[in-house]
């Protein structure tokens, strides 16, 4: 790399460390005390948890009565909040594998805490088909052919919640084994940092037996680009066989060919919006600014804009083809419904917060502000709450038959369901900053390797840090 690139960009690591400061940094949340905010946060989540978990055995014992639907609205809080989770997972994947793939060097600092994010987002978004069904133990068996006393039944295939049952299953197989097999170098780390033999033996069994030689750093990354390769499809399939759900059937403003790209695009804003909040919240707390900069957060926030405009494409789109189709019935949907309906105000709300926010992101000011960045980052995350809620609730609650038109109106049962799964999503990720590191510590490691043997980048303003070579990142990273 010649001296004059290195003045084109910023280091992905700021402040010059050490690789031993890396590790000490990475690996301090898990060796020191946690703070009174973090026992705060902990103990709020930790609450929110228990309220929803005892709504759902509320519900469990006493049936979906509970909840606000009818006979008209048959999909409500259970689905939106379904899609809405399985959307916040599709950022760590992205990150994880595609971004791997294509080599952008920028994902190292933050493709851990994304894909831990993954694994807690597709658990909240597996409660509910699970309790959609009402009464599991009555009805699972048509999910999967457990033992029961009607014979040896096979799975329904024909239904959507199959799809659902299969799409997050594998989701969730490949997520977790990709991000324990990332982890285990660094396991090693904290392994051989370890002060008591409980910690030492834990860390131990996780790490495989992991010695840092050439031969554990090839088997490594082959496995790790295979199962690079295998996520990658999941991107596109899980929301995908999502959206099927909506556009296979015959519903005026879900029978529509664009719902899978369309849902891939808001699945990717949503995550990768998810993401910017923790992460702004996390670099702050653990100090660890200098690893996840302010050149990661902007990268994310030209991601969020890119999806955006194909977010809101889709949303122009779906009125052009009711308008452009002659179909009474779509036109109805998207024009005196959506629009000017009773449910106008939460489509506004959509529009508002989905298309119209995000424009903010064209600005370079703008993107490299924190507080700007977090609350347009909560904006967008209620925004495509509220765009699964539009699509479902809006196209069900005045279908063929007027005599039938009812409007929908969630319970507390609801409400306190969807506040216990943030409370499940936090506690999860609490707990995660307590026990593993937050930033993938081999990784990063390997992007300061260019530095270390070309110190004399380091010392311009807007040095960049390069990959090494896998042979020197390898030696690197052993003996950091």
């Amino acid at each position: 790399m010649s001296s004059t690139a290195s003045h084109l960009r910023e280091p992905l690591v700021t402040g010059n460390p050490t690789l031993a400061q890396i590790s000490d940094e990475v690996c301090a949340p898990m060796e020191r005390k946690p703070s009174w905010m973090w026992w705060t946060a902990f103990l709020l989540a930790l609450s929110a948890l228990i309220a929803g978990f005892s709504a759902i055995g509320y519900q469990l014992y006493n049936g979906v009565g509970t909840w606000g639907l009818n006979k008209t609205v048959g999909w409500g809080f259970d689905i939106t909040n379904f899609v809405f989770w399985i959307g916040i997972g599709h950022a760590g994947t992205l990150i994880s594998a595609i971004l791997f793939l294509f080599r952008q060097k920028w994902r190292t600092s933050i493709n851990r805490s994304a894909e831990a994010m993954t694994l807690f987002a597709v658990l909240c978004a597996a409660i509910f088909p699970f309790i959609h069904m009402g009464r599991p133990w009555f009805g699972a068996y048509w999910i999967m052919p457990y033992p029961n006393m009607r014979g040896p039944l096979w799975t329904n295939f024909r239904s959507p919640l199959v799809w659902d049952v299969f799409a997050i299953s594998t989701y969730f197989t490949i997520s977790a084994v990709f991000w324990f097999v990332g982890l285990i170098p660094d396991l090693a780390t904290v392994r051989d940092r370890a002060k008591t033999a409980l910690r030492k033996k834990i860390y131990g069994v996780l790490s495989l037996g992991w010695s840092g030689s050439n031969r554990h750093w090839v088997h490594y990354e082959t496995v790790y680009m295979l199962l690079a390769g295998l996520s990658t499809p999941l991107v596109l399939s899980v929301h995908t066989i999502v959206s099927m759900d909506f556009a296979t059937s015959v519903e005026p403003g879900w029978h529509t060919t664009i719902f899978p790209p369309y849902f891939v695009a808001g699945a990717i804003f949503s995550g990768f919006a998810m993401v910017l909040t923790l992460l702004i919240i996390t670099r702050k707390v653990l100090s660890i600014e200098h690893l996840i900069t302010l050149n990661h957060l902007e990268n994310m926030a030209k991601i969020i804009t890119a999806t955006g405009m194909m977010v809101g494409l889709a949303y122009g789109t779906e009125f052009l083809i009711a308008w452009y189709s002659g179909s009474n019935y779509e036109g109805f949907v998207f024009f005196s419904n959506r629009a000017t309906g009773p449910y106008a105000w939460a489509y506004w709300t959509m529009i508002s917060c989905n298309v119209i926010a995000p424009q903010v992101f064209w600005f370079k000011k703008a993107r490299r502000n924190i507080y700007v960045l977090f609350f347009f980052s909560l904006v967008v995350n209620v925004g495509m709450w509220f765009e699964r809620f539009v699509i479902i609730v809006t196209s069900l609650h005045r279908d063929y038959l007027p005599s039938s038109w009812a409007m929908y109106n969630p319970t507390w049962v609801e409400y306190t369901t969807l506040l216990g799964t943030f409370g499940l999503f936090f506690t999860l990720f609490l707990l995660f900053t307590r026990v593993l590191p937050v930033v993938a510590i081999g990784e990063v490691k390997a992007v300061l390797g260019f530095a270390r043997r070309h110190p004399e980048t380091t010392s311009q303003p807007h040095a960049v840090t390069a990959q090494p070579s896998p042979a020197a990142a390898r030696v690197e990273v052993a003996h950091g």
